[in-house]
């Protein structure tokens, strides 16, 4: 990752911007690099928690269990310290430069003034290119998650959006607005982030003819979580088994599809 811009003062920069830029999240291509803005945003109403809190505990999956986002100066201050906690672990994430109540500022994971690819864009981008294309991508979404369990933690949401590669080729991890080792136990946690990409994800592999390939990596990948983490899947997807019901098609919409194509893959460990 490259050092700090000795000609950039990051806080006066910050100071100069965080209040004053019309958008919570800002780029800024700014002496030979870019950088990124973030300010604290509008707070986010309990209620939304205290409903799905009450789904969780109906459908007796733990996983579904709200992580509390307040949004504002709080929903700042746990990003930069899960930023931060990720950098201190060895895993890839966006440096923080300079902080303050109102928000802060971090480096761009890639090149100067160059787009960073989600593993969404490259995976949707892929298919194209047929089953294989899709499936690297994938498999290396995988990997990615699987370095943040091995160091310890979890991700906030495991969705293939929030995965990016970086210009040497590494996965890095962004949006981090929320807590979930705060609240829930890590085993929960991991498959929140197992689930999560799966649903991100599914609909893409089967577009591309790659999901019957998908299940054997899945069930492989499965087994690399804890003993733990595996007891929670295992209940979660069984709860989820309502999902095979639904049509293949966009009768219920897209989010209703995206459902049932996530469970074609996650059953693969029934």
């Amino acid at each position: 990752m490259p050092a700090s811009n000795a000609s950039i003062d990051y806080a006066a920069f910050l100071h100069a911007h965080v209040l004053s830029q019309p958008h919570s999240v800002m780029r800024y291509d700014q002496a030979g690099e870019t950088l990124w803005v973030k300010r604290a945003g509008a707070l986010n109403p309990s209620w939304r928690y205290r409903v799905l809190g009450a789904l969780a505990k109906a459908f007796k999956m733990p996983v579904l269990s709200p992580v509390p986002n307040p949004g504002g100066k709080v929903a700042v201050a746990t990003e930069v310290r899960r930023l931060q906690d990720f950098a201190a672990r060895g895993l890839r994430a966006p440096e923080v430069l300079a902080v303050s109540e109102d928000g802060f500022v971090m480096r761009h994971l890639g090149a100067p003034g160059e787009r960073t690819p989600s593993l969404s864009d490259e995976m949707e981008e892929a298919i194209a290119r047929g089953a294989n294309a899709v499936l690297a991508h994938w498999k290396q979404g995988l990997q990615a998650i699987s370095k943040v369990h091995k160091a310890g933690t979890t991700l906030s949401q495991a969705f293939a959006r929030n995965l990016v590669r970086c210009p040497d080729g590494v996965i890095g991890y962004i949006d981090f607005e929320d807590d979930p080792t705060a609240h829930l136990p890590l085993p929960v946690c991991q498959v929140r982030d197992a689930l999560c990409y799966a649903h991100s994800t599914a609909w893409m592999l089967e577009r591309a003819g790659a999901l019957p390939e998908a299940r054997k990596h899945w069930r492989a990948w499965v087994q690399t979580l804890s003993p733990e983490a595996r007891q929670v899947l295992h209940a979660s997807i069984a709860r989820l088994a309502w999902a095979q019901r639904l049509p293949m098609d966009r009768k219920l919409g897209r989010d209703g599809q995206r459902i049932r194509m996530a469970f074609e893959l996650l059953r693969a460990d029934l």
